[in-house]
């Protein structure tokens, strides 16, 4: 076609390859300006809802990252490095005060060999018994691994909770064996005494061994357990980290200073939680200009978008959401933080100030949600962050090894004295103790304000929510306007070229006809000479 268009006007001397190209472009430029105008309008506002999905999201990950980071939630103080104090999500240690002596550290067996040329070296075979707290395990020592490293690795293949590895020093190779923190996690090593002689070095049994004059493998440390004074008190545990001792502290002991007391305190936050308060407003502000913006009546890209208006509801619901059952403030409102005639939020410095002097437990606990039980006969043994928050029902628990009851009508997963909620429950995750017998008793997880805005987020961006609705539809609108550019293209391309045919024509007929006038007038030309 491209052919016959170059020849276009040749016949006819009209410039008709131009008159094709203004018919066909006349017809294609308000169809193409329509679609452009779509094609506009639908990326207007794609692009106005990726920006108010990025800034909800910003918005929860700041909030959750400001919570996470422990800046917003009263810390535990240690007055020696020896201690290492720290307060536990959800926990309340605002009057925590705790005097603790550490008399001794926590520590696990650990015994050594005689020393030998190397790893490889032969030792005796024969069949030994590592006896550890998770009972007796047979090792043995054959021609395949008649060596240090062979015996090394026997030990840790038993999987009896001991680690066996080869050590080098000036003198030789040793094999060394540890087991874990605690008194009860001592460990012996008996010998057959139909093995080689040879075997007999590794021997070793913690009841009676002698310093003085030791028969088979040396104790390098002995296990014991970690003996701590707690306000006069004496306690021993099997490590030194433990956090059932001081409620709600999580405790890291780094050295024994017998006859030092420690003093274990706390530190509220109050001015970086009324700053995180003017911060959180600021950007729930910032965030509402810019829903306000795309949903303006006439202006706004997302204006009349259902996603949006609910997202703006759910938001305007905030700061009268409950996110604490701590008996306390509840909600935002409570502590100051008010809603303005146009919508947006703003802080009552007076009511904020005056909350965190009276109650700074009640205002920590609406950035740092808890989790309670109605009955002090059931102990939460799942962290906070473990289980969705909620309210949960527990029936039936009997306490005891092994303990049994009901996790929102089901039965809970047994572990020893603990139940563990079945994976088909809402309360998946939590972990309680029974501490007695219990007919029926509940479970609160407080929501929190990083949980509030984050439970907005997902309910809008999950799968059939509001935002995920609107982004299928914008989506499914840019497939069909460029589905409509295809045809459009396509049936002007075919205007095109049924111009230049119907040009084409035209121009051989004209050609024709000029070529019968130029005989004619040769004859008529012809006639009148004769007649001359």
């Amino acid at each position: 076609m491209t052919s016959i268009a170059s020849t276009l006007g040749v016949g006819s001397g009209i410039d008709t390859a131009t008159l094709v190209e203004q018919l066909a472009a006349a017809s294609k430029k308000p169809k193409e300006d329509l679609i452009a105008k779509r094609e506009e309008a639908n990326s207007a506002k794609i692009s106005a809802l990726g920006n108010i999905s990025s800034a909800i999201d910003s918005f929860a990950s700041a909030l959750s990252s400001l919570i996470s980071g422990g800046s917003l939630f009263t810390q535990a103080t240690s007055s020696d490095t020896g201690v290492v104090a720290s307060a536990l999500a959800g926990s309340r240690i605002g009057n925590l005060s705790v005097q603790m002596e550490v008399r001794q550290l926590a520590a696990a067996q650990s015994i050594a060999s005689g020393s030998y040329a190397g790893a490889t070296s032969p030792i005796g075979q024969g069949q030994m018994t590592l006896t550890t707290a998770k009972g007796s395990f047979a090792i043995t020592v054959d021609a395949a691994n008649d060596s240090l490293a062979g015996l090394a690795r026997a030990i840790n293949a038993a999987g009896a909770g001991v680690t066996a590895s080869v050590i080098q020093d000036t003198t030789g190779s040793r094999l060394v064996i540890k087991g874990a923190t605690g008194a009860a996690q001592a460990f012996s090593l008996s010998v057959d005494p139909s093995a080689d002689a040879g075997l007999q070095a590794f021997a070793f049994d913690p009841a009676s061994y002698d310093a003085g004059n030791p028969s088979g493998m040396s104790l390098a440390q002995a296990a014991q357990d970690a003996i701590v004074r707690v306000d006069g008190v004496e306690v021993t545990r099997t490590s030194n980290s433990f956090s059932d001792l001081v409620p709600g502290v999580k405790i890291d002991l780094r050295k024994a200073a017998a006859g030092t007391v420690i003093t274990i305190g706390s530190s509220r936050p109050t001015a970086a939680i009324s700053q995180a308060v003017s911060d959180f407003v600021a950007a729930y502000n910032e965030l509402k200009s810019m829903l306000d913006a795309a949903t303006a009546a006439g202006a706004g890209a997302l204006r009349g978008d259902v996603g949006l208006r609910e997202m703006q509801r759910q938001l305007a619901k905030l700061p009268t959401t409950v996110l604490s059952s701590a008996g306390g403030p509840a909600t935002l409102a409570e502590i100051g933080v008010r809603t303005q005639r146009d919508g947006t939020l703003a802080v009552d410095g007076a009511r904020l100030s005056s909350i965190l002097a009276s109650d700074p437990d009640g205002v920590e606990a609406l950035f740092n949600p808890g989790q309670t039980a109605s009955s002090p006969l059931i102990r939460i043994v799942s962290p906070y962050g473990a289980v969705k928050p909620g309210t949960y029902t527990v029936s039936d628990l009997v306490a005891g090894d092994p303990a049994s009851g009901k996790i929102e009508g089901f039965l809970g997963v047994v572990s020893g004295s603990q139940l563990g909620s079945s994976i088909a429950a809402k309360s998946k995750g939590l972990v309680i103790e029974p501490l007695g017998n219990l007919a029926e008793g509940t479970i609160t997880v407080d929501l929190g304000l990083g949980g509030a805005l984050q439970a907005i987020r997902d309910a809008l961006r999950a799968s059939g929510g509001p935002l995920a609705t609107t982004q299928a539809r914008l989506a499914t609108e840019s497939k069909t306007i460029a589905k409509d550019r295809e045809k459009m293209e396509t049936r002007e391309s075919a205007y095109h070229d049924q111009l230049v045919r119907q040009f084409t024509a035209m121009d051989s007929r004209v050609a024709a006809f000029k070529a019968t006038q130029s005989y004619l007038d040769q004859q008529i030309k012809m006639w009148t000479s004769g007649n001359n």
